[in-house]
């Protein structure tokens, strides 16, 4: 969805779907934005806005994991957790934590790049949440982390290290700069993100998980220290849970806003737009108002989230977000589209015409897409919606499937597979969260020509609704014919509703899928043609 720029209000979120733990900056009149990708590849997208409320994606960093080895199969939440994007000299850097690996580094000249490699700045288990600053006043260098207790056995306190001014290792073994066991009341410290302001070092970290949490400040006149902090911004009687983990930005105005995350379930973290200014007194300082520097942020309404606000004072803008449809022209998916881990040669083919063409890959997993690394995923829209996608099985021998997926936890998934005689049906099945396979969720039925639109309906509750169109007129009963040129024989229901659950730190998603059991030689291909994502509701006022 997008925002009308003749509205003199936007609505929150500004982006409805998983854009998990935001990190934004300003470079002239450009803004961008980053989010954690996880173990999907490509990673660490990249998208850009002028008005802090329309975006588009524009690409990413990262277009393999590393190791190889470690990505060749699915790890959805390992990977890219919580990444900061900074400008600094002349080009755009980010740093993420690898829990299992450290803190690595990527930079470019230009945001749609080149990007460089991966480098390992600061190797060690549970380093997550890295934030750089370079300190333009004296020159220095600086990074701070949070710490992951899943790897390290440590969480709720931050260490902050100098930082080589090149942005490629650390001066020194760190230090705990803020110990949030130290601070009543305040447990999961994390997400942090650095800055400068009239004088002092900041702090923006969240704390409290990311359900029932809130956003901390922390201020110092010295980068180690001591830090007094204040609560910045909450849910007080607002429907928004956790506001909390983003970043501060300021426009060429003057105006400052503050991108964070709300956790919304199977939709994942979805970014909400906050107005802020400076000048809120409290916190834990000692020192006075006129020492302070124009005292603390104030996020959103008095500290608490807004649901609608004056749009910020930028030139207005054509609506935009980022995409959802897509036509696979030249056989190429989209940039929404990610792979469940690094894409190997031949899972999809180029060609001379629209459509996705997917080899059906041969798996000793094809009973369960959780542990597939060929699945093509895109987001699930945070807005009750139709997906609607096209499917031709094409040669292949028994056994070889595709379909149209709603993947978390739990999944299910609407499709094509050939039988053993030859022919093609019509198959919906799913998996709880506690199965290692699947099982039908709906009897096979009649597919002719091996072809079908396939269709899944999405309500406010994630409540997946699944149907088809397989062209056929013989069978009338529960025929929903929608006008919409879908087939003779209009789309058919299948199955119970399926409730779209997330995965531990990712919102549900949408993917496209050929397989087929263990075997020699080629095992066919599928089709997948005219991918639509229609909202059904209509915020354009957003």
């Amino acid at each position: 969805m997008s925002a009308d720029p003749a509205e003199p209000v936007y609505r929150n979120p500004v982006l409805d779907a998983d854009w998990s733990d935001p990190d934004v900056i300003r470079v002239g009149d450009d803004f961008y934005l980053t989010a954690s990708s996880f173990g999907r590849v490509p990673g660490l997208p990249l998208l850009h806005s002028r008005d802090l409320v329309n975006w588009t994606l524009v690409g990413h960093a990262l277009q393999r994991l590393e190791p190889e080895s470690e990505f060749a199969a699915p790890r959805h939440d390992c990977g890219v957790w919580a990444p900061s994007l900074r400008h600094h000299d002349g080009r755009f850097w980010i740093f993420w934590g690898d829990p299992d690996r450290g803190v690595f580094q990527v930079n470019a000249p230009e945001i749609r790049g080149p990007w460089t490699r991966p480098h390992l700045v600061k190797a060690g288990k549970g380093l997550i949440d890295p934030c750089p600053l370079w300190d333009d006043e004296t020159g220095e260098a600086y990074l701070v982390h949070a710490w992951a207790k899943s790897r390290s056995g440590v969480k709720n306190r931050l260490t902050g290290h100098r930082m080589h001014p090149h942005g490629t290792e650390l001066l020194d073994e760190g230090k705990v700069i803020v110990d949030g066991d130290r601070i009543p009341g305040w447990f999961t410290l994390e997400g942090p993100k650095l800055y400068r302001h009239d004088g002092w070092f900041w702090i923006f970290a969240p704390a409290g998980g990311v359900e029932t949490g809130w956003q901390g400040a922390f201020r110092s006149r010295a980068f180690f220290g001591p830090y007094e902090e204040k609560v910045v911004l909450e849910q007080k009687d607002t429907d928004v849970n956790g506001p909390h983990q983003g970043g501060w930005v300021r426009t060429p105005s003057g105006e400052d806003w503050f991108l964070h995350f709300q956790q919304r379930g199977a939709y994942g973290r979805v970014v909400h737009l906050q107005p802020m200014r400076w000048g809120g007194g409290g916190g834990t300082s000692r020192s006075s108002e006129a020492e302070s520097g124009g005292g603390w942020p104030v996020i959103g309404d008095d500290g608490a989230p807004v649901a609608e606000h004056r749009r910020p004072d930028l030139p207005p803008q054509p609506p935009a977000a980022p995409a959802t449809d897509d036509d696979f022209p030249g056989g190429r998916p989209g940039r929404q589209w990610q792979w469940t881990a690094n894409p190997r040669d031949g899972w999809a083919t180029h060609h001379s015409a629209d459509g996705l063409r997917l080899t059906c890959v041969r798996t000793p997993d094809a009973h369960d897409l959780r542990a597939l690394p060929n699945v093509l995923t895109q987001r699930l829209p945070g807005t009750p919606c139709t997906v609607e996608v096209d499917l031709r099985l094409d040669d292949g021998e028994p056994g070889a499937r595709a379909g149209l997926a709603v993947l978390g936890d739990a999944y299910s998934w609407i499709g094509l597979q050939r039988g053993p005689d030859g022919t093609v049906r019509l198959v919906h099945r799913f998996a709880e969260t506690v199965a290692d396979q699947e099982r039908d969720a709906a009897p096979p039925r009649p597919a002719p020509g091996g072809r079908a639109r396939l269709r899944v309906d999405i309500d406010a509750g994630a409540r997946c609704r699944f149907s088809y169109d397989t062209g056929e007129t013989g069978d009338t009963a529960n025929t929903a014919d929608t006008g919409d040129g879908a087939g003779q024989g209009g789309f058919r229901p299948s199955g119970q509703v399926f409730a779209a659950t997330p995965w531990r730190w990712v919102g549900a998603l949408l993917g496209l899928v050929a397989l087929a059991p263990t075997g020699q030689g080629h095992a066919g291909t599928a089709t997948f043609t005219q991918f639509r994502i229609r909202i059904q509701e209509k915020r354009a006022d957003r």
